[in-house]
C-alpha cells in the first residue's frame, strides 16, 4: 500500500505516457526551429505570392466546404428528427457512420469511379455539358470529398443536438395545435443554433487539416493547401526552409481552430452517440413528409454513391491477381504490424494518462488541480492541433541530418499515428475505467492492491472491451493514415495507403480500385467491431 510520501504507480505511469508524447511533439518543434533558425533568410524568403496563395486556398476551401455540409446537415438532421421511427431510419444512421471508418484515399477513389473522367456519371455530365467531362480533379473535387466526409457527420451532430430537446416542450406545442414553421422556429431552431458553431467549427478545423484529399483530389498547384505544400516542399522540391514556414502557418492555423472550438464547447473528436428515438408529439403533413423524404433520399444517394462505386471498381479488378503480388502482400504486412503496434501503444499511452489522472485527482487535497493532474487531463488533446503531417515534417528535417530518413519510417509510422489516435482511445476507456475505479479505490487501498496486481485482477474485468473498442478504432484510424508515410514511405517500407497511391500516381486505376475496396473494408470492419464492443460496454455498465 503507498504510504502518504510514495508515489502512485498509476501517476509514475502517466509521468511516462505524458514524457513520451512530449518527446515526439518536442522533437518534431525542435527539428523545425533548428531548421528555420539555420536557414531563417530562406524561411522568411518563404512569405511570397505562392504562399499567400496556398494560405488562401487552405482557408477558401474549408468555408466552401463548411457551408457546403454544414448547411445541407440542418435540413437533413430535422428532416430525421421530424420521422423517429420510419424503416431504414436505424439504417440509414449507420450508412452515416460509415465515412467516419472509410480511409480519405479510399473515399477519394470512390469519388473518381463515381465523377471522375472514366467515371460512373462522366457519360451524363459530358451530355449535359455539351463537351468532354474533365473530371473532378481541383476545388470540385476537394469540394465533393469533404461533403461527403462531413455531411454526414454533421447530421449526426445536428440530430443528437435535436434529441437534447425536452420532451415536454414537444408535449405542450402538440397541446397547442403548434405547425411545424412556428415549432422550427421556437423548438428546433434554438438547439440548432446554439450547436451551429460548433459543428462549422468542427468541420472547418477537419477541412483545413484535410492532406489525403487535396493531395489525390487536388490536381495541381493552383489547389495546394499548407499540409500538401509542407509534402511537396520535403519530397518534391526540397525546400526545408519553405516546409518550416509552411509547417508554422499549418500550427498557427490548426491553433486558433481548436482555441476556438474549446470556447465553443464543440465535439472535437467527432464521435456521436444516438439515443433511441423519442416519441413523436407533433403530427406532419403530407407537404412535410415529401420534402423530407426528398432531403433524405438525395442526402442517402450523395453518402451512397462513392460507397457503391468503391464496391463496384473493386470487384472490376483483378483481385486474384493483386492477391498473388509480392508487393501487395508485403504491404498488407507492414499496414498490419505497424497498425497494430500502433494501436497496441495507443491504448496503452491512453491507460497510463487515464490511471493517473483518476490517481491525481483522488489524493489531491481541496483546492486548484495540479499542473501535472491538468496534463493528464488535457495533455492527449494538444495532439489535435499538431496534424500528423507536421509532426512528421519536424522529424523528417531532424532525422535528415543524422542518418537515412527512410529508415525510421516504421518507427515515425508507429508512434505519430499512436498519439493522434489517442483522444479517441481516451473516449473509450476513461469512463469505464473511472467506473471501476469508483467501485473498487477504498477496498484496493485497505487490502494494499497496486500495480500491476491491481490493473490485472481488479481492473482487467472492467478494462477488456473498452481497451479492445480503443484499440479497434485505433487501428483503423492507423491502417488507412496516409500522412506519416507519405514523407517516409519508399520502396522498402510501403502500407496499403501508400501503395494505392503509387498505383493511383502510375494510372493503374484498376489495381488502385482493388486495393481501396480492401483497405475500405477491413477499416470498417475494425470501426464496427469498435462500435459493437462499444455498445456491450455500455450495455454491461
Amino acid at each position: 500500500m503507498p504510504t502518504r510520501h510514495s508515489i502512485d504507480p498509476r501517476t509514475t505511469a502517466g509521468i511516462i505516457a505524458l514524457t513520451a508524447v512530449a518527446l515526439l511533439i518536442g522533437g518534431a518543434f525542435a527539428g523545425l526551429l533548428v531548421e528555420g533558425a539555420h536557414d531563417f533568410s530562406g524561411a522568411w524568403a518563404a512569405f511570397d505570392p505562392y504562399l499567400l496563395r496556398v494560405v488562401h486556398f487552405t482557408l477558401w476551401q474549408a468555408a466552401l466546404s463548411t457551408l457546403l455540409s454544414v448547411g445541407p446537415a440542418l435540413f437533413v438532421a430535422r428532416a430525421l428528427s421530424r420521422h423517429p421511427r420510419f424503416f431504414g431510419r436505424a439504417l440509414i444512421l449507420q450508412l452515416f457512420a460509415v465515412p467516419l471508418a472509410l480511409p480519405a484515399i479510399v473515399a477519394a477513389l470512390g469519388i473518381l469511379a463515381l465523377y471522375g473522367r472514366a467515371g460512373y456519371f462522366a457519360g451524363l455530365f459530358t451530355v449535359v455539358g455539351g463537351g468532354s467531362w474533365p473530371g473532378i480533379y481541383g476545388l470540385s473535387g476537394i469540394l465533393v470529398a469533404h461533403v461527403f466526409f462531413n455531411l454526414p457527420l454533421a447530421t449526426r451532430l445536428f440530430l443528437e443536438a435535436l434529441q437534447t430537446i425536452p420532451a415536454d416542450q414537444w408535449r405542450l406545442a402538440s397541446q397547442l395545435g403548434m405547425g411545424a414553421g412556428p415549432a422550427f422556429r421556437l423548438i428546433e431552431w434554438p438547439t440548432l443554433r446554439a450547436s451551429l458553431p460548433g459543428v462549422g467549427g468542427l468541420v472547418f478545423m477537419l477541412c483545413i487539416t484535410s492532406f489525403t484529399i487535396v493531395l489525390t483530389l487536388g490536381g495541381g498547384p493552383a489547389a495546394t493547401t499548407l499540409e500538401v505544400g509542407i509534402y511537396q516542399a520535403l519530397r518534391f522540391d526540397f525546400d526545408p526552409a519553405r516546409a518550416v514556414t509552411l509547417t508554422f502557418l499549418q500550427i498557427a492555423l490548426t491553433f486558433v481552430v481548436v482555441l476556438a472550438l474549446t470556447r465553443l464547447g464543440a465535439n472535437v473528436v467527432g464521435d456521436t452517440n444516438l439515443p433511441v428515438a423519442p416519441r413523436r408529439y407533433l403530427s406532419v403533413n403530407g407537404a412535410e413528409t415529401t420534402l423530407n423524404v426528398v432531403l433524405i433520399a438525395l442526402a442517402l444517394l450523395f453518402v451512397a454513391g462513392p460507397m457503391a462505386a468503391t464496391v463496384m471498381a473493386g470487384l472490376g479488378a483483378d483481385l486474384g491477381r493483386l492477391a498473388g503480388e509480392g508487393a501487395v502482400r508485403q504491404a498488407t504486412l507492414t499496414s498490419a504490424v505497424l497498425a497494430f503496434l500502433s494501436a497496441l501503444l495507443s491504448v496503452m499511452l491512453s491507460l497510463a494518462l487515464t490511471m493517473a489522472r483518476r490517481a491525481l485527482a483522488l489524493n489531491r487535497r481541496i483546492g486548484a488541480r495540479t499542473m501535472l493532474e491538468h496534463a493528464t487531463d488535457t495533455g492527449a488533446g494538444f495532439v489535435l492541433v499538431v496534424p500528423p503531417i507536421v509532426i512528421g515534417a519536424g522529424w523528417f528535417l531532424a532525422l535528415r541530418h543524422v542518418g537515412d530518413v527512410f529508415a525510421i519510417a516504421p518507427v515515425m509510422v508507429v508512434t505519430v499515428n499512436a498519439v493522434m489516435a489517442m483522444p479517441f482511445a481516451l473516449r473509450a476507456v476513461r469512463p469505464a475505467y473511472d467506473a471501476a475505479s469508483e467501485r473498487h479505490e477504498r477496498l484496493c487501498a485497505q487490502l494494499g492492491i497496486a500495480g500491476w496486481t491491481r490493473l490485472v485482477q481488479v481492473d482487467w474485468p472492467s478494462l477488456r472491451r473498452p481497451l479492445a473498442t480503443g484499440f479497434a478504432f485505433a487501428m483503423a484510424l492507423s491502417l488507412g493514415d496516409l500522412g506519416v508515410i507519405a514523407l517516409f514511405g519508399s520502396d522498402s517500407v510501403q502500407t496499403l495507403p501508400y501503395l494505392l497511391l503509387a498505383r493511383m500516381g502510375s494510372y493503374r486505376t484498376q489495381d488502385a480500385a482493388g486495393l481501396a475496396l480492401l483497405l475500405g473494408l477491413v477499416c470498417l470492419a475494425l470501426v464496427l467491431a469498435a462500435d459493437w464492443l462499444g455498445r456491450e460496454t455500455n450495455r454491461d455498465a
